[in-house]
């Protein structure tokens, strides 16, 4: 029962915002560290991250930028709120 994988959903432009966000705090700073101090919890951060980075071909797309903007600014429209009821940077 311990290894029976867990299905998560998530919409492309959940998972591309996802997939930028753990980029920056695994591999361009150290913010993991701060963000997440149990180590263990890393294996599912890099299990998510893994299947982001092979399942979506936006990452490798010449306009990543642009793409990635648009699905914020969908994703926060869902919400509700734009960017000055973002609560992250």
């Amino acid at each position: 029962m311990d290894d029976e994988p867990v299905v998560i959903r998530l919409t492309r432009d959940q998972a591309f915002v996802l997939s930028d966000w753990l980029y920056d705090v695994m591999m361009r700073s150290d913010k993991l560290d701060a963000i997440v101090p149990d180590r263990a919890v890393w294996s599912g951060i890099y299990a998510i991250s893994g299947t982001l980075e092979t399942t979506l071909v936006e990452i490798f797309m010449p306009d990543y930028a642009d793409r990635l903007e648009q699905a914020r600014q969908r994703l926060l429209e869902a919400l509700g709120g734009g960017e000055d009821d973002e609560g992250g940077e």
